[in-house]
């Protein structure tokens, strides 16, 4: 049984028990390149939905776009392009960047935009109920005193929602400073910036809480199994969600399981342009390359729990880089060694190691797969996956097999790693090549042959026993 911690219910609950999960996750609000503590979140639930799939169930996970919003419209302003074009860069960005770190689990995007016609129904719907009311000049907003449920995900009631801290949609004209904006009237001052629809509520645009409970209302209906996102978000955002989808519907609870992310700082600070600490995702694949760069990240956010606050810094990614190293050069080690028996490179090894092969690597399975079904705990299943690397009884086939089926949700691209018989033969020629040079002194020739050794990921070691090349990932 696969238990999640459900930041509602603030225990352990299980996984309903169906083969069809539903799952919605906040998307970005597309008006700059997304940073690494965005990818935390997209790349935890990328993981997730993968996992589930691999058990069996049924994911149709969907993920909003963010495309119309005070900071697109203030990145248009700045930037002097259309508020439609910035959104259309930023979301091609953003694809591009989940596309670079293998991001792919998503069933479909929803643009708010596309969703205009729902969100307006919605927001209706919330009139007619009397949870909403009008601000002449401004917009349609959510009582937040007309939900006695309001402030149960977060543990905020509806007066701590008026402290100063958490005020949102400010307005003079609010009933309460916690209420929340559904309908944004057109502003005369922003001019051909500012996104318009004319509907029924009067020309104007959606508030940011209101297209996410449109969209998900319109794929899974009023009530649905998972919910996740940042811990940012947890409040005002996802606490506005609760109240609309529970208000406008009448139906509790509007989602089962809430999951939520952990934070992550730099250096122990929340990242920030103006401290010079803020990582973008292309700048972390920028530094770390694209070909184990994105495994990497994937890798330094899968080895913390997920709803753990981290910090990010260079002696965390260091030690990423080694730990990843080292599980590339096992499944480098396994895939030769495979190679080698099987074409006989070894001879008479094949027989041995397949009479100690005794130990069930179905055991390590059941292990791997205790430890994520609680509350996905990978720095435990990681721990099993160190166990069966190490573990001399098992045929390297089988560890590799097992890896393998491992890595179809955990995403660390270990193919990458496999031994390349052709390009292992070139090394070795370029070697051969590299020593004699050395043995004849000629070392202008065997530096430069080197650094074009390493150049193609190999180290050279020069030992007593001659030159040796070492296949490096970093």
């Amino acid at each position: 049984m696969i238990t999640l911690y459900n930041t509602l219910s603030r225990e352990k609950d299980p996984l309903p028990d169906q083969k069809k999960i539903r799952l919605f996750v906040c998307g970005p609000t597309v008006y700059d390149y997304l940073h690494i503590g965005n990818a935390r979140t997209y790349i935890f639930f990328d993981f997730f939905a993968k996992y589930l799939r691999a058990q069996g169930y049924e994911v149709e996970y969907v993920q909003n776009i963010t495309d119309v919003d005070d900071k697109i419209i203030a990145r248009a302003m700045t930037d002097g392009k259309e508020t439609a074009a910035v959104a259309t860069i930023f979301t091609q960005a953003y694809f591009d960047d989940m596309k670079a770190l293998g991001v792919d689990a998503v069933t479909t995007y929803a643009p708010a935009t596309n969703f205009i016609s729902q969100i307006v129904a919605q927001v209706e719907r919330l009139i007619d109920k009397g949870f909403a009311y009008k601000i002449d000049g401004d917009g349609w907003y959510f009582d937040i005193s007309r939900d006695p449920d309001y402030g149960k995900l977060s543990g905020r009631t509806a007066a701590q929602a008026e402290d100063g801290v958490s005020r949102i949609d400010d307005s003079v004209g609010k009933r309460h400073k916690g209420d929340f904006c559904l309908w944004k009237f057109s502003q005369t001052s922003l001019k051909n910036l500012e996104p318009r629809w004319s509907s029924p509520l009067g020309d104007g645009r959606p508030g940011w809480h209101i297209e996410d409970t449109a969209i998900s209302e319109f794929y899974f209906g009023p009530q649905y199994e998972i919910h996740g996102g940042g811990i940012d978000l947890k409040f005002p955002h996802h606490e506005a969600e609760i109240a609309q989808q529970e208000s406008a519907s009448g139906l509790v609870p509007f989602v089962k399981i809430w999951m939520h992310a952990g934070t992550l700082t730099v250096d122990g600070k929340k990242m920030s342009k103006s401290v010079g600490n803020f990582v973008t995702i292309r700048e972390f694949l920028d530094a770390y390359g694209l070909v184990h760069g994105p495994a990497l990240l994937r890798w330094i956010v899968l080895t913390h729990h997920y709803r753990a606050p981290f910090d990010y810094s260079e002696k965390v990614v260091a030690q990423a880089k080694n730990e990843l190293e080292h599980l590339y050069r096992a499944i480098h080690d396994f895939s030769k060694q495979i190679h080698e028996l099987e074409n006989n490179l070894l001879p008479g090894q094949k027989e041995i190691l397949e009479s100690k092969s005794t130990h069930d690597p179905k055991l390590y399975e059941a292990e791997f797969q205790t430890a994520l079904a609680d509350d996905l705990n990978v720095a435990e299943a990681f721990a099993i996956l160190y166990k069966l690397i190490a573990a001399p009884d098992i045929h390297p086939k089988n560890k590799l097999a097992l890896l393998e089926n491992w890595d179809a949700f955990l995403g660390l691209n270990l193919h990458k790693a496999y031994y390349d018989p052709a390009e292992e033969a070139k090394i070795a020629d370029k070697l051969a090549e590299y020593a004699a040079y050395r043995g004849s002194k000629q070392f202008i020739q065997s530096d430069a042959l080197r650094k074009e050794i390493e150049s193609l990921g190999y180290e050279v070691r020069d030992t007593d026993d001659g030159p040796k090349v070492v296949k490096k990932f970093f």
